[in-house]
This record gives structure tokens, C-alpha cells and sequence, in this order.
């Protein structure tokens, strides 16, 4: 069976990754529509060996349209997927604005699939944060086996996840330290990110935490465990392209690193690399344009008891956003168009 596919923001960092994703992965298109702002409508954007005119969102009649993939900011999501949504289409949201909406399924293929049958309640399926969506990939498998109480979890997270005007500012900003009189001052970022790290990702919360780091803990409890504890730090570095994830997990039972290396080892979209030796691991870098999350630095936290460590790693504009919403799309049709 084709199905027909409207992208939302086809022209931005991650409805371009979608465009890609769905061309590699071959999935079954009778028809696609690349959509976005007026100012944008008429320029092309590439889907296998096509080019895609962009077509005018604001005028889009989503009627007879199977899917449509968003990949643009909450305010418009809220407009337009509202449209979409009442013309009979699914729409599968990557903004943050339906994650915590007790009605919208928030799903991660490898995790929760069995959440997707509550897309009929609004006809709509989020996508989580692009740093959650790593992590409970990850934590999963494991959590399967021993339990998880706690998770403790540093990230270290690019500037694209803040969009192309950010990777830009990044650019800019390096080139503007080696050459005198075109330094660039942060606006994109609270800071300058060039050779910086920054502690701090969306709004700060009443209570000392950052959106981001809430996000975290709220997107996990929804799509893993509610009784999951999780304190994060976000942390914006000056990488163009994939999130890293320092996580430590304490558990109920006892899990010995041996056992999580092997069960990593054997869980879907998932590829231990660790190895106690130099360049046995894997850094932000070697993911991008990868599928997999990959996982390094396996090793027990004697300090607490049945506590572990990894080191996580994935490329963002693709577990974290892009791919995670093509393969929501997949499940989708598995489930209710080939069944």
C-alpha cells in the first residue's frame, strides 16, 4: 500500500532530514507535498533523485492526505495541524506544543509502540525531545531486565538542535575569533558557544531547572516508566550535529555491566562500541548520519548500590527528530493501513 505525505517545514534542518530519511528507507509514497512559509514557496528541496517545488502552507488543503510529518514551531503546529487534523489527515508532531497532552500518544518506536492506538483521540502522534529520545532507546532494554529507579543525566547537546540560524552563529562566531574585525556576538545563544559550553537550553523554571532539563524528566516518565526519577543538566557545546549523554542509572535489582553491555548488544537500533582502550568509544562526530544510538563507556557505579554508567551518543537530526518521526510513520501504517 502508498500512502500519501505531506512535510510540514520542508525546507528547515529537520524537515530536510525527513525528506532524506524516507527516500533511504524507501517508504511506500504515492504521493508527497513539501510544504512551508510563503517565503520559502516556489524554492526546491531534494527527495531522492526528485526535486520538490515548495508549496504555499498557509493555502494547503489537506484533504485526502494520508500523513503529514510537522517540522516546524509550536505557534504555527497549533494552526495548522488543527487544519490538517479536521481534513481526516494524522498529523506527527516533532514541536514540543502535544508531548504532555494526556490525549496525544508521545511514542518512540523501540520503546512504547503500543501507545500509537491512541492517536484516534485527536488524530495526532508527538514526537519527543531530540535528548529524550536517545536516552530512553537506551535505558529500555535495560530497564526491561532490572528496573530503573533513578537516572542522573548530563548532556552535551549541538547547536543544531537550535536550528540552522544557530549552527550559522556557531560558524561565524569560530571564523570571527581567528580573523580580527568580524567577530560575531551571541543571538542565537545566551552566550558565545564558539570554543564555550553553555549550561542552559530553553527557559529557566521557577524551581532552578531549564525547560529542556523538565522536558527530560516529564517525556521520560510518559514514554518509559511514571515512577522513573530523572535530574538532568543540559548543556549547549559548540558541535554542529549530534547529542551526547553522560547517564547514570540506578536500578532495582542488580545489573552488572557485563549483562547491560550484552543486552545493549542485542536491542533494536542500538550498537554498543566499548572497548577500554583509546578511541574505544564513539563521540558525537562518528554518529551523525547514522540510525542507531550508540552506546560507550558500560561501566558499574560502585558509589551506589546496583548503579551503572553509560556514555550515549546519536545524531539528533535524525534519532532525535527526523527519523524518529519517519518511523513513528512506519509503525503507523504497519498498525492500521497493511494489518
Amino acid at each position: 500500500m502508498s500512502i500519501s505525505v505531506a512535510i510540514v517545514g520542508a525546507t528547515g534542518n529537520v524537515g530536510r532530514e525527513i525528506l532524506n530519511i524516507l527516500s533511504d528507507r524507501k517508504f511506500p509514497i504515492s504521493r508527497i507535498a513539501a510544504l512551508a512559509s510563503r517565503k520559502s514557496v516556489g524554492s526546491e528541496v531534494s527527495f531522492g533523485d526528485q526535486s520538490l517545488k515548495v508549496k504555499d502552507l498557509e493555502t494547503f488543503d489537506f484533504k485526502n492526505w494520508d500523513l503529514a510529518l510537522f517540522a516546524i514551531g509550536s505557534e504555527s503546529t497549533k494552526k495548522y495541524s488543527s487544519i490538517a487534523t479536521k481534513s481526516g489527515c494524522t498529523v506527527i508532531d516533532n514541536s514540543s506544543l502535544f508531548r504532555y497532552d494526556f490525549n496525544v500518544p508521545l511514542v518512540v518506536p523501540e520503546v512504547n509502540p503500543q501507545d500509537i492506538y491512541n492517536y484516534k483521540n485527536k488524530n495526532i502522534i508527538a514526537n519527543p525531545n531530540c535528548s529524550t529520545a536517545q536516552m530512553v532507546v537506551a535505558l529500555k532494554p535495560l530497564h526491561d531486565v532490572a528496573k530503573i529507579k533513578r537516572v542522573v543525566v548530563s548532556t552535551y547537546q549541538s547547536v543544531s538542535g537550535a536550528g540552522k540560524a544557530a549552527m550559522d552563529e556557531l560558524w561565524l562566531q569560530t571564523k570571527g575569533i581567528y580573523v580580527p574585525g568580524q567577530e560575531v556576538e551571541p543571538t542565537n545563544f545566551t552566550k558565545q558557544i564558539a570554543f564555550n559550553v553553555i549550561p542552559h537550553i530553553d527557559k529557566f523554571l521557577p524551581d532552578g531547572q531549564t525547560k529542556e532539563e523538565w522536558k527530560m524528566a516529564a517525556e521520560t516518565k510518559k514514554i518509559l516508566d511514571s515512577k522513573i526519577k530523572v535530574t538532568a543538566t543540559c548543556v549547549r557545546v559548540p558541535v554542529f550535529v549530534g547529542h551526547a549523554e553522560s547517564i547514570n542509572i540506578e536500578f532495582e535489582k542488580p545489573m552488572e555491566e557485563t549483562d547491560a553491555r550484552e543486552i545493549l548488544r542485542n536491542s533494536e537500533s542500538i550498537l554498543v562500541v566499548d572497548k577500554l582502550e583509546d578511541g574505544g568509544y564513539i563521540s558525537p562526530i562518528e554518529c551523525v548520519g547514522d540510525y542507531n544510538t550508540f552506546v560507550s563507556r558500560i561501566r558499574q557505579d560502585t558509589t551506589i548500590e546496583n548503579g551503572l554508567n553509560l556514555w550515549c551518543v546519536s545524531d539528533n537530526l535524525r534519532k532525535g527528530a527526523a527519523l524518529n518521526a519517519v518511523q513513528i510513520a512506519e509503525l503507523f501504517i504497519k498498525k492500521f493501513k497493511l494489518n
